[in-house]
């Protein structure tokens, strides 16, 4: 529910009146009024699971970059290789500070070079952190060498994401989607409008994030309502992407957890890159190791680890949850939480306190849920 003593406006997306119509619940989230669940979290989740489901993410930041150094500066803030990118191409990854905490956890896109050797890139970004990503990234980055644009503000995001999202997509879209590989993406034709396709999501589920105008964003939400997908809100993005162990920024990861501890290792690309923003903590603890590890949680019963909510072991306060949830997928109470190095292996029995009581819970491999006949998406 929204917050009757808040004394600040809160920001409202393009699509703000189709949920309205919609008789969607809202909340507050990171300053914005949005849409919880329309039907029913369970619902909704069940939708994505399923069939297709639709989520308005207009709310997330939008960067534009374009340069002839954009790539060569980028590679300093990161600790991926975004060199490895051909046109069409995205990488997920961090930004990092100097101590290596994760800044936010974003997708870079790189649409290609012009003909006078000028890169256009594209990143997006969590809701909650445009500013600080912002104020960083202007910060390193020279621009007498390159443009930086923030158009958050100027474009409607819709997720498309399921099994069946693609196929409901494609009948609105003239270019061919079948073609798109897992974190590809392209310039395309919506509803005979420009637009920007990525096949990402936040769900573990296959689809598509559609950039097009506030205007255009209107008219798609309400055709792909008329071809049976079903809308979403916040509440069954958050059970979705938990079961597909994704990190919440501000929860999982912030600025004190580095992407080793936070199992994003993955991320790290030490023997192709050079020197970038937080490297030589990286090389440290990959060299000897990290004191805390993000491990995946089952608990033995059915009550439900939540965030902030101690993790014991041997007796002893050992760590912490940082996200939790019943999952609606598998029927049962799974959770996110940091714990010392020594019992973050499998099988790993612990406790959590609920409420004054210890609950049993054991250490799971992560994800939870892997989509059937899962590919590299």
């Amino acid at each position: 529910m929204t917050d009757p003593h808040r004394t600040t406006a809160l920001s409202r997306t393009p699509l703000y009146s189709l949920a309205i119509a919609l008789n969607a619940r809202m909340t507050e989230f990171s300053g914005w009024e949005m849409p919880v669940h329309y039907s029913g979290i369970t619902h909704e989740h069940h939708a994505v699971r399923s069939t297709a489901g639709m989520f308005d993410i207009s709310h997330m930041g939008k960067f534009r970059l374009v340069g002839k150094t954009v790539l060569e500066q980028l590679q300093t803030l990161v600790p991926s290789d975004l060199s490895r990118l051909q046109p069409g191409e995205a990488q997920y990854t961090v930004l990092l500070n100097d101590h290596a905490g994760i800044i936010d956890d974003l997708i870079f896109y790189y649409q290609g070079t012009d003909s006078d050797g000028s890169q256009r890139w594209m990143a997006i970004a969590n809701a909650a952190t445009i500013e600080k990503d912002k104020a960083w990234m202007l910060s390193h980055l020279d621009l007498t060498e390159m443009t930086f644009e923030d158009y958050s503000a100027d474009q409607a995001l819709i997720a498309v994401q399921g099994p069946g999202a693609v196929a409901k997509l494609q009948t609105l879209v003239k270019e061919d989607l079948s073609v798109i590989k897992a974190f590809g993406h392209l310039e395309g034709t919506v509803l005979g409008q420009p637009g920007f396709l990525a096949r990402t999501g936040y769900t573990g589920e296959d689809g598509f994030e559609v950039m097009v105008s506030p205007e255009v964003g209107i008219k798609l939400w309400q055709a792909l309502l008329a071809v049976g997908v079903v809308p979403c809100g916040l509440g069954c993005r958050d059970t979705l992407r938990l079961e597909a162990a994704m990190a919440l920024y501000g929860q999982d990861i912030d600025d004190t957890t580095t992407p080793l501890e936070a199992g994003l290792g993955w991320l790290v690309h030490l023997d192709s890159k050079g020197d970038f923003i937080g490297r030589s903590i990286l090389a440290s603890q990959k060299q000897n190791g990290v004191q805390r590890r993000l491990v995946g949680l089952q608990m033995q019963g059915r009550n439900i680890a939540r965030h902030d909510y101690p993790v014991i072991a041997n007796g002893t306060v050992a760590g912490i949850v940082t996200s939790g949830t019943q999952s609606p997928t598998l029927g049962q109470p799974i959770a996110l939480a940091y714990v010392p190095t020594e019992f973050s292996k499998l099988g790993q029995p612990l406790e959590v306190e609920i409420r004054g009581k210890l609950h049993p819970a054991i250490v799971v491999k992560r994800p939870f849920y892997r989509r059937p006949q899962a590919s590299s998406f």
